[in-house]
């Protein structure tokens, strides 16, 4: 993860990202650098644009947030509770039938 961190890093600070600039910010924060990780960082970054990744990764969860956060509506709570409710009964649905075998 320390690898993206730092073509992230480097992306941010409108850098360049290449093998010596990762190795760089890696070595700087104390992380022992694999070379061949760097370089496949690197080369697998050539083709993406960080920054629309970026504005990808971090939109879905912001839309989400609101709705995770709590403090959504009644009709927002009410339905969570009935799926609940609705697995509970579901785990024992199955077993009713079985006793018939038995007895």
């Amino acid at each position: 993860m320390e690898y993206v961190y730092a073509a992230m890093l480097l992306h941010s600070a409108e850098k360049e990202i290449d093998d010596k600039a990762v190795t760089a910010v890696l070595t700087a924060a104390g992380v022992d650098v694999d070379g061949a990780r760097v370089k496949a960082l690197v080369s697998s970054l050539g083709s993406v644009d960080i920054g629309e990744a970026m504005a990808t990764a971090v939109a879905a969860p912001v839309a989400a947030a609101p709705a995770a956060a709590g403090g959504g509506s009644t009709a927002e709570a009410a339905t969570a509770e009935a799926v609940v409710e609705e697995e509970e009964e579901d785990d024992g649905a199955g077993f009713e039938g079985l006793g018939s075998l038995f007895g």
